[in-house]
């Protein structure tokens, strides 16, 4: 019978002096190996051969050493940095020391395999091997609060004293300890902090979108996916958290300024057409979380909904190639694919969604397909004349509004706006009205009904709910918002092929994609799908130079996250509780023990 149990004790039996001094030490000797050369070529990307002038992934090692240096600081106390440890714990400091390890040995191990050897090593490589090596070691013998198991068996392989310590260590107990009060600040430093903060956003987000090569995205992900968890595990989430709570006008309009300001950061189309594709899909990813996340419905053919919305856009826009010849101005073009969508929606879903389950899926995936097979038929000579078949639709022009138009520079005040950039700002307007309207759903007495009937149907009908009603609801909405998306992404891509809306593929957006990007994220949340949809596209793109192994490593990592963090990447709070239930301790609140909801644990069903 075993028990779990919580302590505070460090995974290496160090004294706290010599752990200290040995992570700092660490740190510091690895931040001087990147003013070494890494290797002795210029073959591999970034140019790791200098001296004195850290280039390419070695800036990422830097700033990992950098930061875990920083975190030590605060926690021994240091004047003027422990507001970056409010837990006044050593766990972050951990998770930034594997930040930099992962980079740098990442590094390492890709500049032998590019260059075909370790003797492609310079010495500065070998001493940053080490350095990072014995930061983290360092930072394990801190005190740590883990989470432990008491009565292990006396036979089998947790007998064994060693398997049993490497057991506990890796199992590393959830933040539970509520966090000090912090200082008071005035108004205006609170707002600075906000600004601050989505400003970091911006440039953390500029850095990865434009990185150069494949290696160095994938350092840039490990960094930042480690660093995050360590602010998190800190405390200053949950800090900033509080703020945003607080000043929620100012929140969203530094969110906003933060993400117009995003062309302004480019001197070329080539990442903001990235960024356009990635709202595009996020916008599509959202209205798939009404169906999928709110409504509990499995829909495998949503990407046939973005499509009818695209094709409606193209025959009415005024395409040399379309056969309706007709054009409409914009806001009708966007009107009419949407209008086309909801009625897709609801004719598909009228007879279908009194199926459930598996049932449900496997009809949904088949409407997909027939879409597609369809618009590569009507070509005239398989079918009625309207799509041109598999050569699509092609030559689709410019939207305008009025003399506005979004395929030539437009100057605003001496601010030069490239044609990708007009179509972010329109692509970012439309993200925002579909967040409000999922937003406003969700919170509604429709949304409540649509989370019951996720649940549990029967008893959400036992409860006098209408489910079907209220489930082809949810699926008109969902097309409705997906049609939305696809009338733009007809102009921005100047053509609509049956090839771009398929079950799955390498390149989203495909119904397999986009049902991922929603329950990675965090289904029936905002900021998840959003999230979700930036990493599934920027994946794909940026790991290109893995050639036949692109779609292994995506597999890989998205079964990694699958077992180690099955809610999502941003969930709710009911998923949450329904995944790590059991692992929540009695007593304990949303916010720590003795929470706003009293002293007694949240369960489940009081979410």
């Amino acid at each position: 019978m075993t028990q779990d149990t919580h302590e505070t004790t460090p995974a290496i039996p160090l004294p706290l002096g010599t752990a200290r001094a040995l992570t700092a030490a660490g740190a510091l000797a690895t931040a001087a190996s990147t003013f070494l050369p890494w290797t002795w070529t210029t073959a591999f990307p970034g140019n790791l051969t200098l001296t004195g002038y850290p280039g390419g992934l070695q800036l990422l090692t830097l700033t990992g050493s950098i930061l875990t240096l920083l975190h030590l600081l605060a926690t021994c106390h240091t004047p003027g940095l422990r507001w970056l440890n409010p837990t006044r714990g050593h766990t972050a400091t951990v998770y930034l020391a594997t930040a930099t390890l992962a980079t740098t040995w990442y590094t390492l191990i890709a500049i032998t395999t590019r260059l075909g050897g370790i003797v492609n090593l310079e010495p500065g490589g070998y001493l940053t091997a080490v350095t990072t090596l014995l930061t983290l070691i360092g930072t394990l013998a801190l005190p740590l609060h883990r989470r432990t198991t008491t009565g292990y068996p006396d036979h089998g392989p947790l007998a064994n004293p060693l398997l049993r310590g490497i057991a506990r260590t890796l199992r590393p107990g959830p933040q539970r300890h509520p966090l000090p009060p912090p200082r008071p600040l005035p108004t205006w430093a609170e707002i600075l902090i906000i600004a601050a903060a989505f400003g970091l956003a911006l440039a953390v987000l500029t850095y990865g979108i434009g990185t150069a090569y494949g290696e160095l995205f994938t350092g840039f992900l490990l960094l930042t996916g480690f660093t995050t968890a360590a602010l998190f595990k800190a405390g200053l989430i949950n800090r900033l958290s509080t703020l945003t709570h607080k000043h929620r006008n100012i929140t969203v309009t530094a969110a906003f300024l933060a993400a117009a300001a995003f062309p302004l950061t480019q001197d070329t189309d080539e990442y903001t057409l990235i960024v356009v594709n990635i709202l595009i899909f996020a916008t599509v990813a959202l209205g798939l979380n009404v169906v999928v996340g709110l409504a509990g419905l499995l829909d495998l053919g949503y990407v046939a909904f973005l499509g009818v919305g695209a094709y409606t856009a193209a025959l009415v826009s005024g395409s040399t190639a379309s056969t309706l010849h007709i054009h409409f101005p914009f806001w009708a073009a966007v009107l009419t694919g949407a209008a086309a969508s909801l009625v897709f929606g609801v004719v598909i879903g009228a007879p279908t969604l009194r199926l459930r389950g598996d049932y449900l899926a496997i009809v949904t995936l088949g409407f997909g397909e027939i879409f597609r097979i369809t618009v590569g038929n009507l070509n005239g000579e398989s079918g009625p004349s309207l799509t041109n078949g598999p050569n699509g639709i092609p030559n689709i022009p410019d939207l305008a509004i009025g003399s506005y138009n979004f395929g030539q520079k437009q100057t605003f005040w001496g601010i030069t706006l490239n044609p990708f950039a007009n179509y972010y700002l329109l692509m970012l307007l439309v993200t925002i009205v579909v967040v409000l309207v999922f937003s406003r759903a969700g919170n509604s007495r429709i949304g409540r009904a649509w989370i019951a009937i996720r649940e549990d149907e029967t008893a959400a009908t036992a409860m006098g709910i209408n489910g079907f009603r209220l489930k082809l609801l949810a699926f008109a909405l969902g097309a409705t918002l997906a049609g939305l998306a696809g009338t733009i992404q007809a102009h921005v891509a100047y053509t609509v092929v049956p090839e771009q809306y398929v079950f799955a593929g390498p390149v989203p957006p495909n119904s397999a994609f986009l049902l991922a990007a929603v329950i990675l994220g965090g289904m029936g949340t905002i900021t998840g799908p959003l999230l979700g949809a930036a990493l599934l596209y920027l994946i794909p793109a940026k790991l290109q130079f893995l050639q036949d192994y692109q779609l292994l490593a995506f597999g890989i990592a998205l079964i990694l996250l699958m077992r180690f963090r099955p809610e999502g990447i941003i969930p709710n709070r009911r998923q949450q509780l329904e995944f790590h239930e059991a692992e929540t301790p009695p007593g304990t609140g949303p916010s720590g023990p003795a929470g706003p909801l009293g002293p007694t644990g949240l369960t489940k069903a009081e979410a």
